[in-house]
């Protein structure tokens, strides 16, 4: 209760003591009015407007600042003065009600009670649409962790086809995340290709074993029916309006397309292949080089870098190879001059890589 008048404050003090209210501050200094709000917290304020030096239309517009938006705090003014621009005026300041000088006890409850009644509604739906949020948001993490969940299985089954382990789908989505990360790409973008990248081959579902495990050349026709699952793998997830199946179809499509235009299956080259699978194309050489395979041993980490570096402007972008080798060397993610395994060198999941990525 803010009143520069002491007989005001008494006089209210006691109707609400009457009434069983406990916890009452009343100022007669209206300079002290802020730092005590600030303080003291309070459910309502009780505010005279006519007063020496600092009224209290000045005091409700320093209020307007500290009050945190959203927070609906009652204010009742007290005043003689009811003509229509005065209340205009209070109005427009927050005020919410009013008392006519001079009181009556009656109506002082009534109107105090009324809008402390109205404060503890409006906490209350606070609260309740926290916690509806909470659920919403509790509700959604179990969605996108299911559909995570079912993307890294279906990953890893046709991976299972392909290399004994099943982990190179989950090394190109981690490896992919950091080159995407170094290049600039934002923390959302960075994600997403972390989460899609493991799909890049999921056509190979559809490519029969004996080709997709000879351990020889393939022959021409081989060849083409293994240069199919990239089609295949696209039109397992296309139509989707998930952005992360959009992202993995993108990828699944594009990730064998080269630079220079002469790559599968549209042929198309340079920034027309989206970035994500340019990222990807270099993120899968780079892991399938480096470990063996049924049709060849793996490479050193410096024989690998030295070959897709001799491909960079033709089979891969520039700049995502700078990349990988910003990745690669810089952050000694790989030991120069070793046969690699991510599995071997960082256990899972990958502390240092999941750390970067997350």
């Amino acid at each position: 209760m803010v009143d520069d008048q002491e007989i005001n404050l008494q006089l209210l003090k006691r109707i609400l003591q009457h009434e069983g209210f406990t916890s009452v501050q009343s100022l007669s200094d209206p300079y002290q009015a802020l730092s005590t709000y600030i303080e003291y917290q309070p459910d309502i304020i009780l505010l005279d407007l006519m007063m020496p030096g600092l009224d209290g239309i000045t005091i409700m517009q320093l209020l307007n600042q500290c009050i945190p938006e959203g927070v609906y705090l009652p204010i009742l003014v007290l005043t003689a003065d009811m003509s229509p621009e005065t209340r205009r005026h209070a109005l427009s300041l927050g005020a919410k009600d009013f008392l006519t000088k001079p009181f009556d006890p009656t109506e002082v409850v009534l109107r105090i009670q009324n809008l402390l009644e109205t404060r503890r509604l409006y906490l209350q739906l606070q609260t309740q649409n926290h916690h509806l949020s909470q659920q919403v948001q509790r509700g959604l993490r179990d969605i996108d962790e299911a559909q995570t969940e079912v993307i890294l299985r279906l990953s890893q089954a046709a991976e299972y086809r392909d290399e004994e382990t099943g982990l190179h789908t989950q090394r190109v989505g981690r490896l992919s995340a950091l080159i995407a990360r170094s290049i600039g790409l934002d923390e959302e973008q960075v994600e997403l290709i972390r989460r899609a990248a493991p799909l890049h081959d999921i056509g190979k579902i559809a490519i029969p074993d004996y080709i997709l495990r000879k351990p020889g050349r393939l022959t021409a026709e081989e060849l083409r029916r293994m240069q199919e699952h990239a089609a295949m793998g696209a039109r397992m997830l296309e139509d989707s309006r998930f952005p992360l199946l959009q992202a993995a179809h993108e990828i699944a499509l594009y990730h064998h397309e080269r630079w220079d235009g002469a790559g599968y299956p549209q042929g198309i080259g340079g920034h027309d292949i989206p970035i994500m699978a340019r990222i990807v194309a270099v993120a899968d050489a780079f892991d399938a080089l480096t470990h063996e395979r049924p049709y060849k041993h793996a490479w050193s980490v410096d024989e690998t870098l030295t070959e897709l570096r001799a491909c960079s402007g033709s089979r891969y972008d520039p700049q995502v190879i700078e990349a990988l080798n910003k990745v690669v060397i810089q952050e000694g993610l790989y030991r120069p001059g070793m046969i690699v395994s991510l599995g071997a060198i960082y256990p899972e999941p990958l502390p240092r890589i999941m750390a970067a990525v997350s």
